[in-house]
């Protein structure tokens, strides 16, 4: 039997990193947005939160590319994901219609991984320099493809024409914004770009092997179950704050 490739902990970390951030970013929401109470700081629509929420969903969908590197069974993972974006999708559908999630970052994530497989050859012909300089030009241009331009956040280059969302692709990033919503939207455009450039990130970037500080130890753990964790994680919250809140009422 084959030995199990070592982990790069330094990505665990920084995914244990973002995924603490997840927490308190969704804990603030529900507290918010579900529950209604007041955190005068805490607006989705401001700037500050904005670039808050940026950081944590780019991090995760940059190291998912970067740890693919690593992948013993991509294919296996990509079906993983996949069936967890699914089960995400129904009880969202079913429990929360108006926070339905259609095509959000696990979504993204399997679909990334299961393209990154059939394409691997190509990618693999790519020099890294070129690759990662390519994609991270890439995701910024087509940052904003989903909302009708290319740009990235609120530079605006080039206004598309309208036509291009008429078939609602709403899964390749050209969705018809007045049929179409998802509480968490993660298109391929642009951002299995920035999966792409993960990806030539480790191939110029690769720690050597290992053990983590132990003052990291803990947070390299969680960033090793960031996939359990994100399953969990809502339930657990929401259910907190309901009981916190039904027993006040």
């Amino acid at each position: 039997m084959s030995e199990p490739r070592p982990r790069v902990w330094q990505a665990d970390a920084l995914r244990g990193l973002a995924l603490l951030n997840m927490l308190a970013y969704h804990f603030m929401y529900d507290w918010v947005y579900i529950f209604g109470q007041s955190a005068p700081w805490y607006n989705i629509s401001a700037p500050g939160c904005h670039a808050w929420q940026q950081y944590i969903c780019q991090s995760f969908i940059l190291l998912s590319g970067y740890s693919f590197a690593f992948a013993r069974k991509p294919l296996k993972n990509a079906a993983v994901v996949g069936g967890c974006a699914l089960l995400l999708s129904a009880v969202t559908l079913l429990f929360l219609p108006a926070e339905g999630i259609w095509f959000g970052v696990l979504h993204l994530n399997a679909a990334a991984l299961l393209l990154t497989v059939l394409a691997r050859p190509i990618l693999q012909r790519i020099p890294a320099p070129a690759g990662l300089t390519g994609c991270a030009a890439l995701f910024l241009l087509t940052n904003q493809l989903p909302y009708g331009f290319l740009g990235f956040e609120g530079l605006h280059l080039v206004a598309l024409p309208a036509g291009l969302y008429r078939a609602n692709l709403w899964w390749l990033g050209l969705p018809d914004l007045t049929k179409f919503a998802s509480a968490d939207y993660f298109p391929l455009i642009p951002w299995l770009f920035l999966f792409w450039a993960g990806l030539f990130a480790a191939r110029l970037v690769r720690p050597a092997p290992a053990a983590p500080p132990a003052a990291l130890r803990p947070l390299c753990w969680v960033g090793r179950h960031t996939l359990a964790v994100y399953m969990l994680h809502q339930p657990i919250l929401y259910g907190a704050l309901w009981m916190v809140f039904h027993e006040k009422a």
